[in-house]
C-alpha cells in the first residue's frame, strides 16, 4: 500500500477524461446536427464534403441561369406571338388591296394600316430583356451544369431582310399589293420557323432545369451520408458516454479515498 502514487485514481482519471471528452463530442455532433465538427473527426469525409457544397452552389447558380435563359424565351414568344399577327393582318390587307372594286383611295387606307402594323413589327425587333438585346443574330450561350458547360442558344433575327423587306413594303396600287403580298408570306414563314426554334429552345432549357434539380438532390443526399449526424444513433452514444462519465466520477472519489486506508495502519 502506497500514498505518494495512486496508481488506481490515476487510471480513474485518464478513463474519466476519455469519457468526458467523447461526451462533450456527442453533445457537440446533437446540437450542430454534423458528424464533422472539427477536421480530425473525418478528414478525408469533410475534403469530399467541401467539393460537394461548392458542386452544389454552383448548380444553384446553373439553375438561376437557366431560369432566366427561360424567361428570356418566353419573353421572346410573346413578341413573336404578336408579330405573327401583326403579318397575318398585313398579308390580309394586301389581298384587300388587289379587289378590282376598290379605288386607289380605298388602298391608300388600306396601306395606312399595313405601313403602322409593318413598324410595330420593325419595332419588336428593337426590343431588350435586361439590356440584352430578344432579337439578334448572335447565339446565345446559356450554362447549363456546374462545369461551365454551356447550351448554344441560336438566335432569332426580326431585323433580317425577310422581315424588313415586308414591312418595307406597300400596298398602294394592285402591283405593289401583290408584291407586298408574297414578301410578307415569306415572313409569315420566317417568323414560323422563329417561334418553332424558340419552342425548341425552351424544351431543351426546362429539360436541363429539370436535370440539374435531380443531380441536386441527388448531390445533397451523398453530402447528408458524409456530414449529417444519425440522431437515433447519436443520442444512444450520448447516453452511453454520460453513464460512463458519471460512473468514472464516482469511481474517482473511491479510488482517490484509497490511500486513506493507510491512516489505520499508522493508528
Amino acid at each position: 500500500m502506497v500514498i505518494n502514487t495512486n496508481v488506481s485514481a490515476q487510471q480513474s482519471a485518464q478513463l474519466l477524461s476519455e469519457s468526458s471528452s467523447r461526451l462533450a463530442k456527442s453533445l457537440s455532433r446533437l446540437s450542430s446536427g454534423s458528424k464533422i465538427t472539427s477536421p480530425e473527426d473525418d478528414a478525408a469525409g469533410m475534403a469530399v464534403s467541401l467539393r460537394f457544397d461548392a458542386q452544389i452552389n454552383r448548380i444553384n447558380a446553373a439553375s438561376s441561369n437557366v431560369g432566366s435563359a427561360v424567361s428570356f424565351t418566353q419573353t421572346q414568344d410573346g413578341f413573336l406571338k404578336k408579330a405573327t399577327k401583326a403579318l397575318d393582318r398585313m398579308s390580309e390587307l394586301a389581298m384587300l388591296s388587289q379587289d378590282v372594286a376598290k379605288s386607289d383611295s380605298d388602298r391608300a387606307l388600306y396601306d395606312k394600316e399595313f405601313q403602322e402594323l409593318g413598324a410595330y413589327v420593325d419595332n419588336i425587333a428593337t426590343k431588350d430583356f435586361n439590356g440584352v438585346s430578344l432579337f439578334t443574330a448572335t447565339t446565345l450561350n446559356v450554362t447549363i451544369d456546374s462545369d461551365a458547360g454551356t447550351y448554344g442558344m441560336a438566335g432569332i433575327d426580326i431585323g433580317s431582310a425577310t422581315y424588313t423587306t415586308a414591312t418595307g413594303s406597300s400596298i398602294g396600287d394592285t402591283a405593289s399589293a401583290a408584291t407586298a403580298l408574297t414578301n410578307v408570306k415569306a415572313a409569315i414563314s420566317q417568323v414560323s420557323t422563329d417561334r418553332a426554334t424558340v419552342g425548341a429552345n425552351l424544351v431543351r432549357l426546362n429539360y436541363t432545369n429539370e436535370q440539374l434539380s435531380v443531380q441536386k438532390t441527388n448531390l445533397g443526399a451523398a453530402n447528408s451520408r458524409i456530414k449529417d449526424v444519425d440522431v437515433a444513433e447519436e443520442s444512444t452514444e450520448y447516453a452511453r458516454y454520460n453513464i460512463l462519465v458519471q460512473s468514472g466520477t464516482a469511481m474517482l472519489a473511491q479510488a482517490n479515498a484509497q490511500p486513506q486506508a493507510a491512516l489505520r495502519l499508522l493508528a
